[in-house]
């Protein structure tokens, strides 16, 4: 999934006012779990107990202005796309395991397919991990790739460090020194709850996207930052409002592109593709 053009390059105060509404009002309905579209009179009340003024919102009629206008659109785009986009893609562990099945019988890989963390009888491939490494070696036209760096990625100039970024990613292309494109993987098909690991999943992500968003506008260089997910009961049925972030973040420039669960089979081909093109402009 790519930003809807409409939202994406939004000045940084329009991230701050749905931050705030969404700290005030809530990302879902309280026993329902349905994800929430704020109005503005809870838009009204929030700013209120904040001690923050609407009148960038709308005026005292409730005529909105263009800034008001479009967190009201946004919001309602965010709940549309993750009712009708994200959540029938995201899979549970027999979906993913068949899909992983089938790949692994049709590819025939030799990249590396890890095992989960699990133990006993949960223990089994990383089934979304192997899905992911599993199609970009198949579309990679035999181009090397690093499908788990164990190093910081880093980006050189006349050999010598520019930029290294804080952590470790989880996959790069075509490897962790002056890569064109970093992914992230968040496959929680086993966690009982939406605990503090999976929360600060998201906030690593948008860590990354800072640092990759400060190098571009810094020294003009452009790393894809890719970000992949699944496990539906993790994810919709415990984590919602975390979608709703990562939508957020989607939409702020942090990641190039999330992948939801099956989304990968749709459109990570496609996107491997794209690098391997960028990597044949380098060579020549």
């Amino acid at each position: 999934m790519k930003g809807n053009p409409g939202f994406l390059g939004l000045p940084k105060h329009f991230w701050a006012n749905v931050r705030s509404i969404g700290q005030k009002v809530g990302y879902t309905v309280r026993n329902t779990g349905r994800i929430r579209v704020p109005t503005l009179a809870e838009i009204r009340r929030a700013f209120g107990s904040l001690g923050l003024t609407v009148a960038h919102i709308a005026d005292d009629d409730d005529n909105l202005t263009e800034l008001g206008a479009r967190l009201l659109s946004y919001f309602d785009y965010r709940a549309q796309v993750l009712y009708e986009s994200v959540q029938p893609r995201l899979m549970e562990t027999d979906r993913a395991k068949e899909l992983f099945e089938g790949l692994h019988a049709n590819l025939n890989p030799k990249c590396p397919i890890p095992m989960n963390k699990q133990k006993g009888e949960k223990r089994a491939p990383a089934y979304f991990t192997g899905i992911i490494n599993m199609l970009v070696e198949a579309n990679a036209e035999g181009l090397p790739c690093d499908y788990a760096p164990r190093e910081l990625t880093t980006v050189t100039l006349k050999d010598m460090p520019l930029r290294t970024l804080a952590r470790w990613v989880d996959g790069a292309f075509p490897g962790a020194v002056n890569p064109i494109a970093v992914w992230e993987v968040k496959e929680y098909y086993y966690t009982t709850t939406f605990g503090s690991r999976v929360a600060d999943g998201v906030y690593e992500s948008l860590l990354d996207g800072m640092e990759l968003e400060e190098l571009h506008q810094e020294e003009g260089i452009e790393i894809r930052h890719l970000l992949m997910v699944d496990g539906y009961k993790t994810w919709w049925l415990d984590g919602r409002s975390y979608l709703c972030r990562i939508i957020d973040m989607l939409h702020m420039g942090y990641a190039d592109e999330v992948l939801f669960g099956y989304e990968v089979v749709e459109q990570l081909p496609g996107i491997v593709k794209e690098w391997v093109e960028i990597a044949k402009g380098r060579v020549r």
